[in-house]
């Protein structure tokens, strides 16, 4: 399993429950504290489980230290927004999957471009919306990046809950978008699930 994004660890260490002692989990992150930090939790983790299973790699999601067709799974949680060349994390991903092998992503994208104003904010690229591709937009870059039986799940309700429970950053987001819409209206939540063939 591959962990694109994968920060202190927290998705790798599920994945490395659920692959047992035979499997191996790896997550590339870019920021060597981060790396640091998920390395550091990687020995507790193996204090605590007696899995030996976990390896953490410096390197960015756009040109992945991983070899070809060498990975069975890749996840990923709300980091594929924040790169600013997403058909090449498509490609990469469908480059060190295995034949058959399978993509599992969770993130944000957009149903429709942002007001201006809110795509120019520092705080809206921070909050992970601003650099958000449109949903038919990553449609394309599975579709082009070859992988196969891709389904799309988009889910609203998600941003509708962050406005209602007052979250800060999508209150000042709703305040700065058109009358009468809602951040739900441009942001969602979107599953994709694919097969490289």
């Amino acid at each position: 399993v591959l962990d694109l994004g994968s920060g202190g660890g927290f998705d790798c260490f599920i994945a490395a429950r659920k692959v047992g002692p035979k499997g191996r989990v790896i997550g590339v992150d870019m920021t060597p504290e981060m790396i640091e930090r998920a390395r550091a939790n990687a020995a507790e983790f193996k204090r605590r489980t007696g899995l030996d299973n976990v390896e953490f790699r410096l390197g960015e999601i756009e040109h992945l230290p991983v070899a070809d067709c060498s990975v069975d799974v890749v996840i990923s949680n709300c980091v594929i927004n924040l790169s600013p060349d997403k058909p090449q994390v498509w490609r990469e991903i469908a480059r060190v999957l295995k034949s058959g092998g399978r993509v599992a992503v969770s993130d944000l994208a957009l149903l429709r471009p942002l007001p201006e104003a809110v795509h120019a904010s520092v705080e809206a690229l921070v909050g992970c919306i601003a650099g958000a591709a449109l949903v038919d937009e990553t449609k394309t870059y599975v579709k082009e990046a070859g992988l196969v039986e891709a389904e799309f799940e988009v889910r609203t309700d998600y941003v509708d809950m962050m406005v209602d429970a007052a979250d800060p950053f999508f209150r000042r987001v709703a305040e700065q978008l058109p009358g009468g819409t809602r951040p739900s209206d441009f942001v969602t939540s979107l599953s994709v699930r694919a097969r490289k063939p």
